[in-house]
């Protein structure tokens, strides 16, 4: 099975494919950035994950004077509130949520599908997962937070009260400080959605706790 909409890096089990994990990275990486983290959860032969690891197509990001480099959404402000590109964000949704099609066309459940991010890859996965047609096996919010609250369904309306999330930030995230994150997190909650939330003494980055953290959460998402 190849991802059909983006280039990315594919991670297949030895053992059959019973679930999938498609994990997007941040502004100005690609999927290699959390490749290597696969071997460190030690789950996929367990739990037959298949990681998706799409890399984001290059644009010119405005607040970095128009640099051309991978991003899901261009950034227009520095103010963290105003600075998202909403025609980007539901664009780049809009693709993330035919890529979970194609697994579902593959055989896979939507109850056994994860859609993870970090910090830009994050906003993405929230936006696709909440708003997608069917309830999904969770969503992983990594140093991220929500920018486009206004167009994200409640749990009650889109039917997905069950949708567990997974959400992780570091104290000292200078990126995306604290306080959106938390804010993000009691905005979920209040919408009814389900949140698992960890924080760590860390600044914008994934620390050795938060990959055992995840590691349990996906064990018992996909089990």
């Amino acid at each position: 099975m190849l991802a059909t909409r983006l280039p990315s890096i594919i991670s297949n089990p030895n053992t059959p494919i019973r679930s999938c994990v498609i994990w997007l990275h941040g502004l100005g990486a690609s999927g290699d950035d959390f490749a290597p983290i696969v071997p460190q959860l030690d789950i996929q032969d367990e739990l037959g994950i298949r990681f998706v690891f799409p890399h984001a197509p290059n644009i010119p990001v405005s607040v970095n004077g128009g640099a051309v480099m991978p991003a899901w959404y261009d950034i227009h402000d520095s103010d963290i509130m105003q600075r998202a590109d909403a025609a980007g964000i539901e664009h780049s949704s809009s693709i993330i949520q035919q890529m979970i099609n194609d697994e579902i066309a593959c055989g896979i459940d939507p109850s056994r599908i994860v859609i993870a991010g970090f910090s830009q890859g994050g906003v993405i996965a929230i936006n696709s997962g909440l708003q997608f047609s069917q309830t999904l096996g969770g969503i992983m919010a990594l140093s991220t937070y929500v920018p486009m609250r206004d167009s994200l369904p409640n749990a009650a309306t889109s039917g997905h009260a069950k949708l567990p999330i997974f959400y992780a930030h570091g104290d000292l995230d200078p990126v995306i400080p604290i306080e959106y994150a938390e804010s993000s997190r009691e905005f979920l909650e209040q919408a009814g959605y389900r949140v698992e939330w960890h924080s760590h003494p860390m600044d914008h980055a994934v620390c050795a706790k938060e990959i055992l953290q995840i590691k349990q959460w996906l064990s018992k998402v996909l089990a």
